[in-house]
């Protein structure tokens, strides 16, 4: 997909937990083509989500493109489980000590795109030496751990400085955000250059999802 192609990615943490696969068909049947799936380990982020074989269950349910995010102290564990369970996508943090460049290789070898993230905290510079090795960046504009959150909108600075690198290196990698994204401050994060909107409350509790997709799609 081209990177200036903007598109919704519904986070399906915010769906009925206790129905994950008609979360996933209510974005399917509002015609999203991105799902983001939120692991967490209770470690890295003080929250549990679903492990490998819910996305592995969910993967029977859908061709949706599985856009999955590892919030996790060693997710370099896990690349092998996640892929097998049918992610088109994987992103690790940069702030955790593990190996980095050879997990993000490890992503690319496998035939999946890899991805990069940074909390709100964390200086944007951290990401810049694997800009040209990665598809996605993805910016968090809240603290990762619950949904529900209040965009921060300082974080448009580095939106705006990776996009900034994306042009200047001639880079293709989708520039993300996730956290607090609503009809609000869509058209500041497209402004910035983001690409690939993760939202969820504001999706699966829209009175018109699919109104709510369309204004990301056509460039607010």
């Amino acid at each position: 997909m081209d990177v200036n192609t903007p598109i919704l990615a519904p986070s399906l943490l915010a769906a009925n937990h206790a129905n994950l696969a008609k979360g996933l068909h209510y974005a399917e049947k509002n015609g999203c083509q991105w799902i983001h799936l939120d692991i967490m380990d209770g470690h890295f982020v003080p929250n549990l989500s679903f492990g490998p074989q819910t996305v592995k269950n969910l993967r029977k349910e859908s061709s949706l493109f599985f856009d999955t995010h590892l919030m996790m102290d060693n997710p370099h564990h896990y690349i092998d489980a996640f892929s097998d369970a049918g992610s088109d996508l994987i992103s690790i943090h940069i702030e955790p000590e593990y190996p980095i460049l050879n997990t993000l290789e490890k992503i690319k070898n496998m035939g999946l795109k890899n991805g990069i993230v940074l909390n709100p905290k964390t200086p944007v510079e951290k990401v810049e030496p694997y800009l040209e090795i990665i598809d996605l960046v993805l910016v968090m504009t809240v603290q990762p751990g619950f949904g529900g959150q209040r965009f921060q909108k300082a974080m448009t600075n580095k939106m705006q400085l990776l996009n900034r690198w994306r042009r200047e290196k001639n880079l293709s990698f989708r520039l993300e955000v996730d956290g607090g994204i609503a009809e609000d401050n869509l058209s500041l994060c497209l402004k910035e250059g983001v690409d690939t909107l993760v939202a969820g409350t504001a999706f699966y509790e829209h009175p018109k999802p699919t109104y709510f997709r369309k204004l990301i799609e056509e460039k607010v």
